[in-house]
């Protein structure tokens, strides 16, 4: 059985290049619309929280749909469900690209955020066609590229849309990844689905999801401009604990359950959930922070960046997290997860702690991006390759998809937190950010970043006891 799943003369540099450009085309699609919010508003003729909305609706789905492809790839073959989900991401693509209105737009975002659900399936494929050492590398390889997508998106987003047209953005990326789907498929080897008798957990998965977009909808709705009153905010918390309840419940009495929860209870899978969770809300605050500082008035603590120039700032920090993705797998191989995590929150920590005095030039900002970027990077990816190559093959999906919807709700909230901190320390009069607000909020990251060094010890602690 073994030969016929592991080929090493099937799978090769050509085979992980398709899918690290694959990525690649993804992250791009994913980014553009970023920088190019304003230029949408102004040409579609929509409000700024219309244009929250085009910038949301993809990480919604995203959270929604990453789960359920893992779980599909489990069980049906990574290549098969990959090349079926890359053709809705396509046909969100082009959707979006002949987009004459906002619905149309925001249909076509929509259907693009199941390229989210890729990372996990590319993780199937390489873990099932290379060994544990070679499979952390080549994951690290297609996150960095899945990463270096972003970058290319916020660089070529402005140009392309400004010297041929806003769909043309959405468009290009789109194209290239009709290519490269059918290069995977071409390349990569078919990795036959796992037999059983037992039927998909489909409410289990519904479950899932419906507690995944309550907690994405209601974390918006509760952190908008004015928030919303305790009694509906309290509404919205019953009803996602309600709905994970339900879900925890159905997953208990399954016959095949959607995720067997006895995986999550193995203290291994347990702390990389949580630790990367923490990693990712700190970086999701220095992402939310940094380009609003730099975008500041210049008469005052920041710098009156525009849009180009905020994009240009942030590129070193871009290619840092492009570079820390490649190499946290490779890093947790040879010196150990622990050792990476804890490398990467001391130096999240002593940079947010220095920020909190030193921001009064712009390479100070920069450089905390790249260091901040490249910790952050470096520890997650090591989490996620550690995780991929502890749980059994049959489980890589699920496992690795449930880490990534970690990585997504642990950036969101931390830009949630980081927005209500400086709202809250706005000017009571003029309503202005403050510069001690953002003082503030460097060094509630921090702490985020060292509350996962006090994980790591007390899971140490425990680990040495047993």
């Amino acid at each position: 059985m073994s030969q016929a799943v592991v080929s090493p003369a099937r799978i090769g540099r050509l085979s992980i290049g398709a899918l690290g450009i694959l990525a690649l085309a993804l992250g791009t699609l994913q980014s553009v619309v970023e920088p190019a919010l304003p230029l949408l508003q102004g040409e579609l003729g929509v409000s700024s929280g219309d244009g929250a909305l085009i910038a949301n609706a993809l990480l919604i789905t995203g959270a929604v749909i990453t789960p359920v492809a893992g779980k599909l790839g489990d069980r049906y073959g990574g290549k098969r469900v990959l090349v079926r989900l890359m053709a809705v991401v396509s046909a969100g693509g082009l959707l979006a690209g002949l987009a004459p209105n906002l619905p149309v737009l925001l249909l076509g975002q929509v259907l693009q955020g199941a390229m989210v659900g890729a990372l996990p399936l590319s993780f199937i494929l390489v873990r099932k066609h290379l060994s544990t050492g070679e499979s952390q590398a080549a994951i690290g390889v297609v996150l960095a590229l899945f990463t270096g997508g972003s970058m290319v998106g916020m660089l070529f987003a402005g140009p392309v849309a400004e010297g041929m047209s806003w769909h043309w953005m959405f468009a290009l990326p789109t194209l290239v990844i009709i290519v490269m789907t059918s290069a995977v498929g071409w390349l990569m080897p078919h990795d036959p689905p796992i037999e059983s008798d037992n039927r998909i957990d489909w409410p289990g998965v519904l479950l899932l999801s419906g507690t995944l977009l309550a907690f994405m909808l209601g974390l918006k709705t509760v952190t908008k401009d004015g928030g919303v009153s305790p009694i509906a905010a309290g509404g919205i918390v019953v009803g996602v604990v309600a709905l994970a309840a339900g879900w925890v419940a159905v997953e208990r009495r399954a016959v095949s359950p959607m995720v067997d929860l006895r995986m999550l209870a193995r203290p291994a899978l347990r702390n990389a959930f949580g630790l990367t969770f923490l990693i990712t809300t700190s970086f999701g605050m220095v992402g939310f922070l940094l380009p609003q500082m730099f975008g500041a008035p210049a008469d005052g603590y920041g710098f009156g960046a525009d849009t180009t120039d905020i994009g240009l700032l942030l590129l070193p920090g871009a290619i840092a997290g492009c570079v820390s993705d490649s190499i946290g797998g490779i890093a947790a191989r040879r010196f150990g997860t622990r050792a990476v995590v804890i490398v990467g929150a001391v130096v999240t920590v002593a940079t947010m702690t220095a920020l909190t005095v030193l921001h009064s030039a712009e390479w100070q900002l920069a450089l905390a991006k790249v260091l901040t970027a490249f910790a952050a990077g470096i520890a997650s990816t090591a989490l996620l390759t550690s995780t991929a190559t502890a749980v059994e093959t049959k489980d890589t999906g699920i496992a690795t998809s449930l880490l990534t919807v970690t990585r997504v709700i642990g950036t969101a909230l931390g830009a949630q937190i980081a927005s209500a901190v400086l709202d809250a320390g706005a000017g009571p009069m003029t309503g202005l950010k403050t510069e001690s607000s953002f003082a503030t909020a460097f060094a509630v990251a921090g702490l985020v970043a060292a509350l996962s060094l006090l994980v790591v010890r007390i899971t140490t602690k425990k680990g040495a006891q047993a």
